[in-house]
């Protein structure tokens, strides 16, 4: 069932990064597969065993600026998280919908915002090998306020920042306790990314409409401009 939505309502779409623009293929290889052997390699331990350590790490920090920090997880480590993702980047993806939805939006004239949890060098990385920046009106890493997408005080400086009018606005992510943070702040509409990830099962939303495909959302955004 395709998520609809009144678009002479919104003015502003709000769109998270990886596996919501993105594959997040790239970051789930990268975390769960090269970071792991590197630091099985590093500590001379078995590749699950290195894994093991890394899950847990994770779990520890999650949903917190940490978890997305490469400062942080470079000192923790041991591992220069900058220049491995940067050796890696040429395997970021636009999702193959991506770029005729973001079309379609500024067609029918809306502001679109990438709102991203994803360090500013990893933002960086994905910008240069898919030109994401050419499809969008301003690109937002959440380092910069300090504070990741699961904190209304986010929510409160990226709207000081924007102008937003939550009531007109529309958010895109693949993760329900983000989308959570925003209905919490007040955010009208929100969808989720039901396959964010290409190597991954698909994932079902309880709380809010989803979609597999920006595809279908197009018909509706093109009436608009009737």
């Amino acid at each position: 069932m395709v998520p609809e939505f009144d678009w002479h309502d919104i003015d502003t779409v709000l769109l998270d990064m990886d596996g919501t623009l993105l594959d997040l293929e790239f970051d789930s290889h990268f975390w769960l597969t090269l970071v792991p052997q590197a630091l099985s390699e590093q500590r001379a331990i078995p590749f699950d065993d290195a894994s093991k350590i890394i899950h847990q790490e994770y779990l520890a920090v999650q949903h917190t600026m940490n978890w997305y920090c490469f400062d942080y997880w470079s000192e923790r480590l041991g591992l220069d998280i900058y220049q491995m993702t940067s050796e890696v980047g040429n395997r970021a993806r636009l999702r193959e919908d991506t770029q005729p939805f973001l079309q379609a939006l500024r067609s029918a004239g809306q502001r679109t915002i990438l709102l991203t949890n994803a360090h500013p060098h990893s933002l960086a990385v994905k910008v240069e090998h898919t030109g994401l920046d050419r499809h969008l009106d301003l690109l937002l890493s959440t380092h910069t306020f300090g504070y990741p997408k699961e904190d209304q005080r986010l929510w409160q400086a990226v709207q000081q920042q924007t102008g937003f009018d939550p009531q007109r606005t529309l958010f895109v992510d693949d993760g329900e306790p983000i989308l959570d943070a925003a209905r919490q702040f007040g955010i009208r509409y929100c969808l989720g990314v039901q396959n964010p990830d290409s190597s991954m099962a698909s994932k079902t939303f309880q709380r809010y409409p989803s979609m597999s495909d920006y595809r279908q959302l197009i018909p509706a955004l093109e009436r608009r401009e009737q």
